[in-house]
């Protein structure tokens, strides 16, 4: 009897301690981010009360670094890049581009990942090394297409922030936006004025992630927003007028699809 009564009090004791859970943190908790991007991001834009990145600062505590800007396209990125070196310095763990909506919108040509050309390289393998001719292939800079865009600011931003995260953001699903009379912006059912629809541009940002060597998320496909039906108007700004930025709801959605994103990756190296 005395030995079992010592071993209930041993269980009880055990208790709390086997009760106890091992907190995970998120990796990004409390970490300093940069979002780089276009009206989506830029928190003077009148879509929405409140950004993703805002969303982020709530539940994460993540300090904010803004540079999105209205209207802005993938050639703006480098400009975005300096604006963060000057005021931040080093002083930052992450950088997120969203980014590429309006460079559908203008008809940015796709363009190509690579400029190549036939020269010569030493090389030697199981025999002396001797000069050879091969195909070399550098990064296509051409500013006036989107690839040649991407490439460019990304071999910036990776000089720039060699030891930083940087994340791609694909661009999301669009409808209509009506703005005025001079800005009148269709659904992306239709091709834009170089005759590509909107999949193209998202697919490049995909690529991007292994030219690059940075990680992709797919917002277009996993944040499941869809103005294409009007039941998805409820996430969107106006339902009549402005199926191109998402409301307060629709970032609310998008943010905490990013949130759980982010816990695959690393913020800090």
């Amino acid at each position: 009897m005395k030995n079992r009564l010592l071993l209930i009090l041993c269980l009880l004791a055990a208790v709390p301690a086997m009760a106890q859970t091992t907190a995970v943190q998120h990796p990004w908790q409390g970490k300093r981010v940069a979002y780089f991007g276009d009206s989506v991001t830029d928190p003077r834009n009148n879509g929405s009360k409140k950004k993703y990145w805002g969303f982020l600062q709530d539940w994460l505590q993540v300090t904010p670094y803004v540079y999105g800007v209205s209207g802005r396209q993938w050639n703006d990125i480098p400009r975005q890049t300096d604006k963060l070196k000057t005021e931040h310095g080093d002083e930052v763990d992450a950088i997120l581009i969203f980014c590429g909506t309006n460079d559908y919108n203008n008809g940015v040509p796709l363009g190509q990942w690579w400029d190549e050309k036939t020269t010569e390289v030493m090389y030697g393998h199981g025999q002396p090394k001797k000069m050879v001719t091969r195909r070399q292939r550098t990064p296509s800079m051409d500013p006036t297409t989107f690839r040649g865009r991407i490439n460019i600011a990304l071999d910036s931003l990776k000089r720039t922030y060699p030891t930083k995260q940087i994340v791609l953001l694909t661009p999301i699903h669009r409808s209509d936006f009506h703005a005025n009379e001079k800005n009148w912006q269709c659904d992306e059912s239709y091709t834009n004025q170089c005759g590509e629809y909107i999949d193209a541009y998202v697919e490049a940002v995909k690529e991007a992630g292994n030219v690059w060597a940075v990680p992709v998320i797919d917002w277009n496909a996993s944040c499941g927003l869809f103005p294409m039906h009007n039941e998805h108007g409820q996430y969107f700004h106006n339902a009549e007028t402005d199926l191109l930025h998402p409301n307060d709801q629709g970032h609310e959605r998008m943010a905490r699809t990013l949130m759980q994103q982010l816990l695959a990756l690393p913020c800090t190296f």
